[in-house]
């Protein structure tokens, strides 16, 4: 039976009023709250033109206008990143180049004649008694952070410099001037055209000399009478800032050689040849990574040999038995044309020799 104001039919199908019109409606939570309303208190209802309710603020806004809002922040900033970066690049700090090494040599000549004898009997009866042998000679420091290195970081900065000292004073292929690869290849790049130039065409001048980066002898006057080196000295380490690490090496190296047989009569005895190597090494993060190091300075003290001999390329120790042919270093002529010479020597003591 049709109620009171329905039409006869009943609701039609479809039309505005039906269930069906709402069922697609959902009404979440956010919709509710978007669309509460406060009625005003009965004081401000007496109001002049006052309506009953007040829309109570929903979530802040059209979720739409606060889309379009955060796109277009986005935008502003992509946009000014992009300027920024077209007008003013950024750029990583430019590398430190790498100094040229310095280098010092100083022969010492002996003030009578070298003493000879076996390996074993010389060692025994010289200061480097009690040396260590080989790379045990050349011992690691304790090891500690600093300011701005880690641990692991200096460790691997000490750990280099001890494999340079390695290859250059106690590799014998390096020491009977076979190769030089080893050497090199643990060189910062900036300095590779300096040491070849060293190799190739060594010169008296301060920057090219090959003692300065590696101990060799010439092959056809002398020869390793003992291959074990006795080393004995200290690694020393520091921030040289907060991008590189400084290490240096101060180690004394004996070595026990003989006359070579190409060089006429060969000599059963042995002599002892002494070399001094103070030497400071830069290690910055690149070369960390890398496993290599920039020589900054070189001294070294080599004897006994002659000052008048030509010791750029090669030392030139003397062989048991000889004496050094001059008393001093060489003369100097402050008139002679052509770049100046700086002549260095100095005087073997007795007590850094053998004892009779």
């Amino acid at each position: 039976m049709a109620r009171r104001g329905d039409p006869p039919e009943g609701t039609p199908e479809g039309l505005p009023g039906g269930e069906d019109e709402y069922r697609s409606v959902v009404f979440d939570e956010s919709f509710v709250r978007a669309a509460r309303v406060q009625e005003f208190s009965a004081e401000e209802r007496m109001g002049e033109h006052a309506p009953a309710v007040r829309s109570v603020p929903g979530g802040g806004g059209s979720p739409s206008k606060q889309i379009l809002l955060l796109v277009l922040v986005v935008a502003v900033a992509f946009g000014t990143a992009v300027y920024l970066g077209i007008r003013q690049p950024h750029q990583p700090p430019a590398a430190r180049p790498a100094e040229q090494l310095r280098i010092t040599l100083v022969p010492l000549a002996p003030r009578g004649p070298v003493p000879g004898g076996t390996p074993t009997e010389l060692f025994a009866r010289s200061p480097a008694a009690q040396y260590r042998s080989g790379a045990a000679g050349i011992t690691l420091p304790a090891v500690r952070r600093t300011a701005h290195f880690t641990e692991g970081q200096v460790l691997i900065a000490l750990a280099t410099a001890k494999d340079y000292l390695v290859e250059s004073s106690l590799d014998p292929d390096v020491l009977t001037g076979g190769v030089v690869r080893p050497v090199r290849a643990l060189l910062h790049a900036d300095q590779l055209a300096q040491f070849d130039r060293s190799m190739a065409a060594p010169a008296a001048d301060g920057r090219h000399v090959a003692a300065g980066w590696l101990v060799r002898f010439d092959p056809s006057k002398v020869a390793l009478a003992d291959p074990t080196v006795r080393v004995e000295g200290t690694l020393l380490v520091r921030e040289a800032g907060a991008d590189a690490l400084e290490v240096t090496s101060d180690h004394t190296f004996v070595y026990a050689l003989r006359s070579a047989a190409t060089a006429g009569p060969v000599s059963d005895e042995a002599s002892l040849f002494t070399v001094r190597r103070e030497m400071r090494f830069r290690v910055d993060r690149d070369d960390l990574r890398h496993h290599r190091l920039e020589v900054q300075a070189s001294a070294v003290q080599a004897g006994p040999q002659d000052c008048a001999s030509d010791a750029t390329g090669t030392l030139q120790p003397l062989p048991a038995g000889r004496r050094a042919g001059t008393d001093g270093p060489a003369v100097t002529d402050p008139y002679a044309p052509g770049p100046a010479v700086a002549a260095l020597c100095g005087a073997l003591s007795p007590e850094a020799q053998p004892s009779p």
